[in-house]
């Protein structure tokens, strides 16, 4: 008899269990993929942008692994979390519990920071509440997220099986939070002719603060409250001024509905100066920006923190001394630190703060807000929690995670990737990058093409397999860009003088204009504060960021790129008819599903099924609706075409229309061509989400183009097409300014202005500023060497 933990061969059947398989795999793009993955190894996932990468990584393997983990929960648990559909997959085995380490961007809420999101804070809170001097209470005396709170009355307590009373008067419970700014190191003062137009009424829309249309319940409230609605404001008495703007919530009583009543400026204090400006909406954002001014709180200095807090001292310094220290500097502190009785909370610290050096953040300080971290940075501070781990036998999964590193700052990402697998671990990446695909012990090659073209399996194999390959990876891998025969001449430059956001060190610089203007240097050494902080806010400057795209599964390219509003017109003209009768979300939508195409039934704790709405089959209009055609199709055809199809139908014959010709343009330019018009954007990768926001700003009036890390999700073949949209821009008279680390796009360029020499206060310097040749010629900066590296022997022939 055969022991059942034994194989036919007498080893240790667990020892089998060293692939994870996938089977028909059709989430998104997907065609039936089916892939073997080894266990325990790096795996790189390449492809073109849009062939399937993240949905087969993240969208399947990632996905299911975590909706089982959720499953093993009690059902009281999983009714507070995220219900997670099962992705559509034939079969997934030898699934490990998978870590998912994105490049999503940290919450813009303006209370986080990078020390409260890897917990340094907390940590730092305990040692200034056991050693501080003088000591002034528990750890929640430093956290500028809890008020000081005082109490009197009575408290009761169980003890013993009785109950016990005790009176309190004036009990104070020590909080950290700064009284003046609410913790938040700034105070705002309101621009009150920002607020309205005094020459007008209520009526007669005399208030411009975003959202309070008279015409609604805003109209009834403020006459609820008692305000005179015709009279101009600047007529209003004292009392009826200060109502409008400073009054307290009020409980009215409107046409017998009970209201609440509150002043302007305490409402906008709520609903838009308490949030971050990156998270508002532009509109606001620019409202916000016009109508207040932001100034560093005068009572706690920007730190956020009570007196209380900033008295209590280790070693001459206080918590909002070590948060605004650079992490190297608060690393060197802490070596130095011998405090008896809490060397585990120290040795903790010290490991923490060593993390951020090893992977490449040295740079930050604790108190930087998180929500002004780039993409790379935010991956890489997720990271830091993973690095002193003792789980082995996990699956990390990892979004480009070189994207924001200068070549010089990969080589340490990839030892790190190395020491995860080395382990133990199972180690998934979706990259670019041929430094980074080089260190793979397996590759899987998803296209050939994107989207349509895509989902499917062109080669799983070694590195070296892939190279002699015949994928659009394959011969790509081994491009070089050379640098250019001749550069242009520069029309012109913005003058920057005594830049000093952040770590820039009074830098006086000169941006050519007319001309493809690199800025780069290593990660941290200054280039986005010298573009964002010194360029970004001119006039004239079109700033396309890295910023994610807002929208729901409603949302698509045709919507977000106005795209849709000539097409309904063209169809509504040749119909006859209203152009609301071909939105889905408008009258035209199916009556049963809402426009949503799909019905979605609620099952509690269970997952949430979705299937196909049987009145309109999916395609979201109402049937009358889509008798109505143009050029013989209808409007969900239209839909269902790709950029290139549309393109065609709009640009020539009866169903020419100039207007969506034009955006249609656009999107082929940034090599969107094969995405499909009603395609939902949470379904497009991030490569192809900013490239859809270049593309809208591509019809600004703005003289500068200002692109932040455009390669970002490229796939080597793409960015030779981001090239070619660069010169025509420049070509048509446009400026255009990159802050990059790609050394194809570095070749390419008119002019580099290098910083550094380092990160953080190591750099913020201009090191370099010339052509491409000269740096390669000069190559004293690190940007220079790799740049000469990875041009060879093309350098020789472009000088």
């Amino acid at each position: 008899m055969v022991d059942s933990q034994t194989d036919h061969e007498g080893g240790p059947a667990a020892d089998r269990h060293d692939l994870i398989r996938v089977q028909g795999a059709r989430v998104n793009n997907l065609r039936d993929v089916s892939v073997e993955v080894p266990k325990r190894r790096l795996t790189v996932f390449t492809g073109v942008s849009g062939s399937g990468k993240s949905s087969l990584v993240h969208g399947t393997i990632a996905a299911e692994s975590q909706r089982m983990i959720n499953e093993t929960y009690s059902a009281f648990l999983q009714g507070f979390m995220p219900t997670l559909a099962r992705p559509e997959v034939d079969v997934l085995e030898g699934l490990t519990t998978a870590i998912v380490v994105d490049q999503e961007r940290m919450g813009a809420n303006p209370r986080s920071t990078v020390g409260t999101v890897t917990d340094a804070n907390a940590m730092l809170r305990i040692l200034f509440s056991r050693v501080g001097k003088p000591s002034i209470g528990p750890p929640t005396a430093f956290a500028f997220n809890v008020p000081t709170r005082t109490a009197s009355g009575v408290m009761k307590s169980q003890k013993g099986g009785a109950e016990q009373r005790t009176v309190v008067r004036e009990a104070v419970y020590q909080g950290g939070m700064c009284p003046r700014c609410d913790g938040t190191g700034r105070t705002s003062d309101i621009d009150l002719t920002a607020l309205y137009d005094d020459t007008r009424s209520l009526a007669d829309g005399a208030l411009t603060v975003p959202g309070y249309s008279m015409d609604g319940w805003y109209g009834r409230i403020f006459a609820g409250a008692g305000l005179p609605m015709d009279k101009p404001i600047g007529s209003f008495t004292a009392k009826e001024l200060d109502t409008l703007l400073h009054a307290p919530p009020t409980k009215i009583q409107v046409d017998g509905v009970n209201l609440t009543f509150e002043g302007l400026i305490p409402k906008m204090q709520k609903s838009m100066l308490s949030k971050d400006l990156e998270a508002l909406q532009p509109h606001v954002r620019r409202f916000v920006e016009r109508a207040t001014t932001f100034s560093t709180c005068p009572e706690c200095d920007g730190t956020r923190l009570s007196r209380e807090a900033l008295s209590s001292r280790i070693r001459g310094a206080n918590i909002a001394d070590l948060c605004r220290m650079q992490v190297s500097d608060l690393a060197a502190w802490l070596r130095e630190l011998d405090e008896p009785g809490v060397e585990p909370l120290v040795a903790g610290l010290r490991h923490l703060v060593d993390s951020f050096e090893e992977i490449g953040l040295g740079y930050l300080s604790l108190d930087r807000p998180a929500g002004t971290l780039s993409g790379g940075e935010a991956q890489r501070t997720k990271m830091i929690r993973h690095l002193g781990s003792s789980l082995t036998d996990v699956t990390y999964v990892f979004d480009e995670p070189t994207i924001g590193l200068h070549a010089h700052d990969v080589e340490r990402m990839n030892a790190l990737l190395l020491r995860l697998r080395d382990k133990g671990n199972t180690v998934l990446v979706v990259e670019h990058k041929p430094e980074a695909i080089a260190i793979a012990d397996h590759v899987v090659d998803l296209g050939p093409g994107a989207g349509s073209a895509g989902g499917t399996v062109c080669f799983e194999g070694t590195v070296a397999g892939l190279r002699a390959s015949d994928t659009v990876t394959g011969r790509h891998l081994d491009d070089r860009a050379r640098l250019k025969d001749a550069v242009r001449t520069p029309t012109g430059a913005i003058e920057v003088r005594g830049a000093a956001t952040h770590n820039l060190r009074d830098v006086d610089v000169d941006i050519p204009l007319g001309v493809l203007c690199v800025v780069t240097g290593v990660a941290g050494s200054g280039k986005t504060s010298l573009v964002h902080g010194s360029v970004a806010a001119r006039d004239d400057v079109v700033v396309v960021d890295q910023g994610p795209i807002s929208g729901s599964r409603r949302s698509n390219p045709a919507t977000y790129t106005g795209l849709l509003d000539p097409v309904r017109k063209a169809f509504a003209k040749a119909n006859g008819v209203k152009p609301a009768l071909f939105s889905s979300n408008s009258e035209g939508a199916c009556g049963a599903c809402n426009g949503a195409g799909v019905i979605y039934t609620e099952l509690g704790i269970m997952e949430t099924v979705e299937s196909t709405c049987e009145e309109c089959g999916g395609r979201r209009f109402r049937a009358e609706v889509l008798e109505h055609t143009l050029g013989g199709h209808d409007i969900a055809e239209v839909l269902a075409m790709s950029v290139d199809e549309a393109a065609l139908l709009f640009g020539e014959g009866e169903a020419r229309t100039p207007a969506a010709s034009a955006v249609l343009e656009r999107l082929v330019d940034v090599g969107l061509g094969y995405v499909r018009l009603g395609q939902p954007l949470p379904t497009l990768s991030g490569g192809e989400r900013q490239r859809l926001k270049l593309a809208t700003h591509l019809k600004d009036k703005g003289g500068v183009l200002v692109l932040d890390e455009p390669t970002s999700g490229l796939h080597l073949a793409d960015v030779e097409q981001l090239l070619g949209l660069l010169d025509r821009i420049v070509d048509a008279g446009r400026s255009v300014v990159v802050v990059e680390h790609h050394q194809a796009v570095m070749a390419h360029a008119d002019w580099i202005l290098d910083l550094g020499p380092g990160a953080g206060h190591e750099g913020g310097r201009v090191v370099f500023e010339g052509t491409p040749a000269q740096l390669v010629a000069d190559a004293s900066t690190l940007t220079g060497q790799h740049l000469a590296a990875y041009v060879g022997d093309g350098a020789a022939t472009a000088r």
